[in-house]
């Protein structure tokens, strides 16, 4: 599975279909966005280029596309369709792909919610970060649908509009102005390609997810901790652990996320924001849809599973930026910290009284590292892939800084998004541990706490020069009478 946004490949991977960048036009199409042929144009010349631009063969250009388009009016829906993504059709391709689920039984409803009870409990002992969840609930795979889409919106529009912006400056100002209202219906057809396979990808992923926070995103609504029972069933089948273990175990890692999530005030946005930035730096090839434009035909536009076919073909080919770059590995690192932190506060929470955590949490190491249906549709939808080596570095250095420093000063460090480590602390953790307990001293080198201290040290220092008669406020003043 492509590791590229939505799905799409990566140009760098596929030398054979990059153009070669002395051509000049670069093929048929002459290097319009779409790559519509223009009657007269040979293939050969750009007609916004060199010999300007003529509006008679705009004028055909446009009719091609209205017809290329005139199949899109059922699918492009209402409300969910007029955004950069479809999420009518992403909804309705989801919940088919589902298909019909039976209803969480109140036994099994009580079962989570007694096992987050007791997660809880022995999580207190474990971190300093109070309870976060003020409702435990069991989802079905249409549950976790309805109640994370608006997140998925967060992270998925930011990626679509810039590709879809991307396509749209591909075209001159006089070309644009021409098109008037046919702009639009650019962009409604990137919606549609766009909600095609998002919604392939959350229905499958409803499907095989464990809990609202199993890629480490906060997904669901704040404060609601959720467990889905299939999943959970179908995870534990062959693991020879009792299914109660099983249950206790998730929801101890459930119930750690949302008391990050829930008292870290600024960690929720940040990650998010992050997905924004990459999004910002995405660049495309439009040679390759000009490839993509010619001979297709105007009946795939409504059918999704022929959308998604025109997707894998590698439609849009986006560029890896610097700003990229840095994004992915501020998000990369950010979650590896979120999962690390909630394995060694479960490890610990966990302890003696549960004996199978050990090989429970090693368990969901190998589903990450061999590309489990999580962190594959992750990858998928926002370019990211988890890598577990960043998740056992992190896990590696909370603990050695839990042994060192303590739980107090380990969980001080979420407090603010600057004293958190970085990608090079996760390969030299000594370094950071040390910084954080002071070379030694066992006190956590907070900024704000050291500004306040030294403030009170002086004001210390006037009040006894004020009782010794010395003279307020008179520093330095070694003169005697």
């Amino acid at each position: 599975m492509s590791d590229t946004p939505f799905g799409f490949s990566n140009p760098d991977d596929d030398p054979d279909r990059r153009k070669d960048e002395g051509s000049g036009s670069g093929g048929a199409g002459g290097g319009m966005p779409f790559g519509f042929g223009l009657p007269g144009s040979g293939g050969g010349d750009n007609p916004f280029g060199g010999q300007g631009f003529d509006p008679a063969q705009f004028g055909q250009m446009l009719s091609q596309f209205g017809q290329m388009l005139a199949g899109m009016g059922s699918a492009m829906g209402s409300g969910g369709g007029s955004g950069p993504v479809n999420y009518d059709i992403a909804t309705k391709l989801a919940r088919q792909q589902i298909g019909s689920v039976d209803p969480v039984s109140p036994r099994t409803a009580d079962a989570v919610t007694d096992a987050a009870r007791l997660a809880e409990l022995w999580l207190d002992a474990a971190t300093t970060l109070p309870a976060g969840a003020s409702k435990v609930v069991a989802w079905t795979p249409v549950d976790w649908l309805d109640n994370t889409l608006e997140t998925w919106k967060r992270l998925c529009d930011p990626i679509a509009e810039q590709v879809n912006g991307m396509m749209l400056n591909g075209l001159p100002e006089e070309a644009r102005a021409m098109a008037g209202p046919m702009l639009g219906m650019f962009s409604q057809m990137g919606g549609v390609a766009f909600g095609s396979q998002l919604g392939q990808a959350l229905g499958q992923l409803s499907k095989e997810v464990l809990t609202s926070t199993d890629i480490g995103l906060p997904l669901g609504p704040e404060g609601t901790a959720a467990l889905l029972p299939a999943a959970v069933e179908s995870f534990g089948e062959g693991l020879e652990q009792p299914a109660q273990e099983v249950i206790v175990f998730l929801a101890a890692r459930e119930a750690a996320h949302q008391r990050l999530y829930s008292h870290v005030p600024w960690l929720r946005q940040r990650m998010l924001a992050t997905v924004e930035e990459y999004a910002r730096g995405i660049r495309m090839d439009m040679s390759s849809i000009e490839d993509l434009a010619q001979g297709l035909d105007p009946s795939a536009l409504t059918d999704p599973s022929k959308l998604e076919e025109i997707l894998k073909q590698g439609a849009f080919e986006p560029q890896t930026t610097p700003e990229q770059k840095a994004a992915l590995e501020r998000l990369e690192t950010m979650l590896a910290l979120v999962e690390g932190w909630v394995e060694t506060v479960v490890a610990d929470a966990l302890g003696e009284r549960l004996p199978g955590a050990s090989a429970l949490t090693e368990t969901l190491r190998r589903r990450r590292a061999t590309g489990g249906p999580a962190e594959q549709t992750f990858a998928t939808l926002v370019g990211l892939e988890l890598r577990p080596r960043k998740v056992r570095e992190a896990a590696a250095l909370w603990r050695r800084l839990t042994t060192d420093a303590g739980t107090e000063a380990r969980d001080h460090v979420w407090a603010h998004p600057d004293l958190l480590p970085d990608s090079s602390d996760l390969d030299n953790p000594t370094a950071f541990v040390d910084r954080v307990i002071g070379g030694g001293t066992g006190a956590f080198e907070d900024p704000i706490a050291q500004l306040q201290a030294t403030m009170e040290r002086e004001q210390a220092e006037r009040d006894r020069a004020a009782e010794d008669g010395s003279g307020e406020d008179r520093p330095g003043d070694d003169s005697t009478s």
